[in-house]
């Protein structure tokens, strides 16, 4: 069986969330359904990873609500993770894993960085807040 059923199919989902931790186990079941329904189960359980440490900044560092956005297009998953905090995120910039793991917080968006092709940011563009994102291709 393939990777996924058709690689060239688009989709994208969104699920708006309230400022609350158990919302991250919400959003990594909720992602988990959508890969495997998707055929693209090799990516499950890096992107519940990455997932999870996004929506639980989001969710951890500000006082308002936060959404899980999820993408796929040319062979390419986009996961992110919108709050209402505009200021952007910043990463400790540990680079060596074994040390990485040794932190009790603040690994998340190294994690991120890590373990995902590409990583960034985003502000504006109508909505208040900013737009925490990462790609994992379907090669990975």
């Amino acid at each position: 069986m393939p990777e996924s059923e058709n690689e060239s199919e688009s989709w994208e989902y969104s699920l708006s969330i309230p400022n609350d931790l158990r919302a991250v186990t919400v959003c990594r079941r909720t992602l988990r359904l959508i890969l495997t329904i998707h055929g693209l189960i090799g990516l499950v359980d890096l992107a519940e990873l990455l997932a999870a440490e996004l929506v639980s900044n989001a969710v951890r560092h500000t006082k308002g609500p936060a959404a899980l956005r999820l993408s796929w297009s040319a062979g390419v998953l986009w996961i992110g993770a919108w709050d209402t905090d505009p200021a952007p995120p910043e990463p400790r910039c540990v680079l060596d894993l074994d040390r990485l793991a040794e932190l009790e917080d603040g690994r998340g968006l190294e994690l991120v960085r890590a373990y995902s092709d590409r990583w960034g940011w985003l502000t504006g563009g109508g909505d208040p807040g900013k737009f925490v994102w990462c790609q994992v291709s379907s090669a990975a």
